[in-house]
Parts: C-alpha cells; sequence; structure tokens
C-alpha cells in the first residue's frame, strides 16, 4: 500500500535539512574513500562516486537539482541521484552505515563550521568595540547600577565589558567544538558493523578530533546541538544587553548616544522620530533564539536510546537559532562603529548623582576610618549636598570638618569625577593607566582594527 499523502508531507523534513546537503557528500566522499581502503568497494567504484556526487552538489549549488517530499530528506535525495546515475555503485555507497549516523555525522560538520562562523562574527563585534575605545578614551560616562547612577567610569571602560562578554562567548563556543568534533559515523543504525571499516581513517579525512565510542549513545545523542544553541543563547542575551542600553542611551532623556542612521528607520505617522528598530529586534529576537533552546531540551527529555524520529526537530531550531545570532552579530559591528557619543550632553550631566561618593569614602578608608563609618559620613554629607543642590566638591571645608574635625583641603583631591576615575587603582578597574592598558592587550589579541 502506498504511503498516504499526508504522511508525506507531515515527515518530511528536505524543506529544512537540505541545507545540510554540503555535509552530506562531504561525509559520502570520505565514508566510499574509506570502503575502498580497506576492499569493500573498487578504486574505481570510488571514483564514480565522488565524481557523481561533485556533479550533485554543483547542480545543488546552482538551483539545478529537484527536491521532493516523496525522498523525505537531503540524505535519500541525494543517494536517490546517485544510484539514479550510477545504478549498482552508487548502491554500494550505504554500506555500512544508517542514516541514523550518516545525519549525526551531516549535523556534526553543519555544527562545527557554524561554530567557526559565529566565533568570527564574535571578532568582528570586539574589533568594533576596540576601535570605539580608541576613539572615546578620554570620554567619561556614568556607571549605573539598579539603573541609577553609581559611580564614573571611561566610555572605554564600558565598551571593553561587553569585550570581555563575547570573549567568554567565543571561549565556550571554542570548549563546545571539542565535543562536537567527533565522528559518529560507523555506528550504523545503533550496534556498529560486522564489516571491517576503518573508523579512524574516515575522521582524519573529515578532521574529527577524534571518534565516538559507544555506538548507542552516538546514534542518540544531540547534547553537541544542545551545547551550542545554549551558546548561541547566552550571545543573544550579551546582545539583548547591549541593545537595550544603547535603546535607553539614544533616548532624549538620556540623551548620550546618536545611532547611525542606515540602522533606524521613521515613523508612519510621526515624521520627527528616528527609531532604533535593528536594536529593538535584535532584543526582541532574543526570545526567539531562547525559545530554540527550549524546544530543544524538551524534544529530547525521556527519549529512550538509541535513535527516535523525534530527533528529525532538532533541525528547525538549530538553524533557525543559528541564522537569528549570525545576522544580530552582523547588524551589531558597524553599528557599534558607526554610533557617536554626545559629547556635550554627558558632559553637562556628568557631576549629578554625586558619582565620587564612594571614591571619597575611600579616601576616608585611606586615612584611617572605618568603611562602616566612613560610609555613614559621606551619607550625612551627600544629604547636605542634596539639599543645598549642589555637588560634593561645592560643600565648603567647613561641613567636611563638622563631619569630621580630622579633614582638611586635601578632600577635594579625590572629589569630582574627573579626580574619581583617576584615583582608581585595581586591577581591571576603570583607572586611565588600565583601560590603556587593557585597550592594547585586546588590539594585540583581536589584530587589526
Amino acid at each position: 500500500m502506498a504511503t498516504d499523502r499526508r504522511v508525506e508531507q507531515f515527515t518530511e523534513s528536505v524543506s529544512f535539512d537540505r541545507r545540510l546537503y554540503a555535509q552530506d557528500i562531504q561525509g559520502s566522499i570520505a565514508h566510499a574513500q574509506m570502503l575502498a581502503k580497506v576492499g569493500l568497494i573498487t578504486a574505481d567504484e570510488c571514483r564514480q562516486i565522488e565524481q557523481t556526487l561533485g556533479v550533485i552538489r554543483q547542480e545543488i549549488e546552482q538551483n539545478q537539482f529537484s527536491f521532493c517530499t516523496e525522498l523525505e530528506d537531503i540524505h535519500m535525495h541525494v543517494e536517490k541521484a546517485l544510484t539514479d546515475r550510477i545504478g549498482d555503485v552508487g548502491r554500494k555507497l550505504h554500506t555500512a552505515r544508517s542514516r541514523n549516523d550518516q545525519v549525526s555525522t551531516d549535523l556534526r560538520l553543519w555544527v562545527r563550521d557554524a561554530i567557526d562562523t559565529i566565533v568570527a562574527r564574535l571578532s568582528d563585534v570586539q574589533r568594533a568595540l576596540v576601535g570605539r575605545c580608541q576613539a572615546d578614551i578620554d570620554i567619561i560616562v556614568p556607571g549605573y547600577t539598579h539603573m541609577q547612577r553609581a559611580q564614573p567610569v571611561l566610555a572605554a571602560h564600558y565598551w571593553l565589558a561587553y569585550c570581555e562578554k563575547f570573549q567568554r562567548d567565543s571561549q565556550r563556543l571554542t570548549d563546545c567544538r571539542h565535543r562536537v568534533n567527533q565522528l559518529t559515523l560507523g555506528s550504523a543504525a545503533l550496534a556498529g558493523t560486522s564489516l571491517p571499516i576503518d573508523r579512524d581513517d574516515v575522521a582524519r579525512r573529515l578532521g574529527f578530533e577524534g571518534v565516538a565510542a559507544n555506538s548507542i549513545d552516538a546514534s542518540s545523542d544531540r547534547d553537541f546541538v544542545i551545547e551550542f544553541v545554549f551558546c548561541l543563547t547566552m550571545i543573544a542575551e550579551h546582545l539583548s544587553t547591549w541593545a537595550e542600553e544603547w535603546i535607553l542611551w539614544s533616548t532624549v532623556e538620556f540623551n548620550f548616544l546618536k545611532l547611525p542612521q542606515a540602522f533606524c528607520t521613521g515613523s508612519s505617522i510621526m515624521p520627527q522620530k528616528v527609531n532604533p528598530d535593528v536594536l529593538e529586534l535584535i532584543r526582541g529576537k532574543t526570545a526567539r533564539v531562547v525559545g530554540s533552546l527550549q524546544t530543544l531540551l524538551v524534544l529530547v527529555k525521556g527519549l529512550p536510546l538509541a535513535y527516535n524520529r523525534d530527533l528529525q526537530e532538532d533541525k528547525q531550531p538549530l538553524f533557525d537559532a543559528f541564522d537569528t545570532v549570525r545576522m544580530s552579530l552582523e547588524l551589531a559591528a558597524p553599528l557599534m562603529a558607526g554610533a557617536e557619543l554626545n559629547r556635550p550632553a554627558i558632559a553637562e550631566r556628568l557631576d549629578r548623582g554625586h558619582l565620587d561618593a564612594t571614591t571619597f569614602m575611600e579616601y576616608l578608608i585611606g586615612r584611617g576610618i572605618p568603611q562602616r563609618t566612613a560610609h555613614g559620613l559621606v551619607g550625612r554629607l551627600v544629604r547636605k549636598a542634596l539639599d543645598g543642590n549642589v555637588r560634593l566638591s561645592d560643600l565648603p571645608l567647613a561641613d567636611f570638618r563638622e563631619a569630621s574635625p580630622e579633614l582638611d583641603e586635601s578632600v577635594y583631591v579625590v572629589l569630582g569625577v574627573e579626580r574619581a576615575v583617576a584615583a582608581m587603582q585595581s586591577y581591571g578597574s576603570t583607572a586611565p593607566a588600565q583601560v590603556k592598558q587593557q585597550v592594547e592587550l585586546w588590539k594585540s589579541k583581536l589584530g587589526a582594527i
């Protein structure tokens, strides 16, 4: 009995897994070469398979290849095209493998390439941020906690904070790549094969670091997909934080930042509007990436060993998460590079919020006053400054001596945002010398900026 047409439409995956065609053909060629090496096919049969697969790949790349739901997936499409052209020689290609280990291998090859792409795009974003550091090295901005002004920091220090986040993202991906880069081909359906194959040979041909040691685990494992999408989710989360801050900073209320016009849009009704749509969509699309991770986690929950058809559903969330993060990074880099800090607006309001209070407290600690005592003392002086609508540095020396008789004119050395920043000393702080050193380290790490 023929398969119900509705079943064909329900079970097909070629509409989305066709993007694995290059990896499928790459893996098949390596498999054929190994079969020839161990004598399961002849050298001439291997050449026929290689040449024909090369033609099929070219046809797919040039949109000259026909796809249909009857053949379910990309693997069956390639195999059918191969056997249609070289007959029984093409049928020998599937010797000692199953679609279970074939798709796992294809997916690992694809994820490995995807990781390399994302790592490169992360470096582009970091270069854009370090480029900003050089242009903004002398600008001081308010740093925030709880969305309240906290302490003054160099703008470059702010940009380098995101470099650190994206560096962790890159490190996670590099670490993930080692677990991705294990050959599963040769596990067959789940038990391995009785044929004399050489899995190490295939691993070398495909550039895998190792060979999966358990055939049952290899055919069912999708940890590497979930781990990769988790890494993508963290990147999306970091991009979303950055986008949220820049959306706020570009408002009239903040007026810290002017976004490049090419990355903004207008309003259909309000002619004055310049909307940060790209930033808003980067923030919004984070939900899609998080959703993809959630989908994959639920997908594998409770699946019995080994392969189950459920795993066909791993590709769409994987591809969507990758596409979303890749495009977000590709837009983030030029957007970061093209924005301008509004120096006059930042400077005009920089002394609001008593950003130098913490440095003043640390000055008192340096003079032997206990931290809790110094904290309360500065708090009282801040209240006095608030009541007078003045800065701490505007208070007369008498007010400082009233708070603590041992204070003298040296208190003014650390008051004011510029002095507060200059007073910093610790490694990793916003101290100008520290920040300049970090900028140079990042330039060295990233290469040409």
